[in-house]
């Protein structure tokens, strides 16, 4: 039970989260940030992430709700419910913290936690990613991370029906 009550630590709430990132700051940490739906975990997540994770200190990720993959992808995601994909992400060893949120984009959560480097996968235009204004105003850096090929959730959904 131990391990698991160590996972579930790993998983903020908003709120409880600016404690941390004051402890990180003063320690001077650098605070990476990234998001997604990680609905389905797959190799090209795991690589991204590890990847996200080699570029600071300390990796969050901003993990969408339920409500906000459904519209994103549609009716018929996510696939696992956010509990169950949050305490997925939450038990890799590079992640830090796991936090939901329920817009459409993660803008206020990057303008909540002030990153020090925001990344997103390589099909993204490093200008066009929700908070590049953010980061880079507060002199971080954007960064993108080429995608594994042939990796998509989509692909696994679509292979199993």
């Amino acid at each position: 039970m131990e391990k698991l009550i160590n996972i579930k630590s790993k998983i903020y709430n908003k709120t409880d989260l600016l404690s941390k990132l004051n402890i990180w700051r003063f320690q001077e940490k650098t605070i990476v940030f990234t998001n997604g739906c990680f609905d389905i975990l797959h190799k090209g997540h795991i690589e991204y992430l590890a990847k996200a994770a080699d570029l600071g200190n300390k990796l969050i990720i901003g993990l969408n709700t339920d409500n906000s993959v459904k519209k994103l992808k549609g009716e018929n995601r996510p696939v696992k419910d956010e509990n169950t994909r949050a305490l997925i992400l939450a038990s890799l060893s590079f992640v830090d913290i796991v936090v939901l949120f329920n817009e459409d984009t993660p803008y206020n959560l990057i303008k909540y936690i002030k990153p020090n480097i925001l990344t997103k996968g390589g099909d993204y235009e490093i200008k066009q990613i929700v908070g590049y204004d953010i980061v880079t105003q507060i002199g971080g850096r954007v960064i993108t991370i080429d995608f594994v090929k042939g990796q998509s959730s989509t692909k696994l959904i679509n292979k199993m029906s």
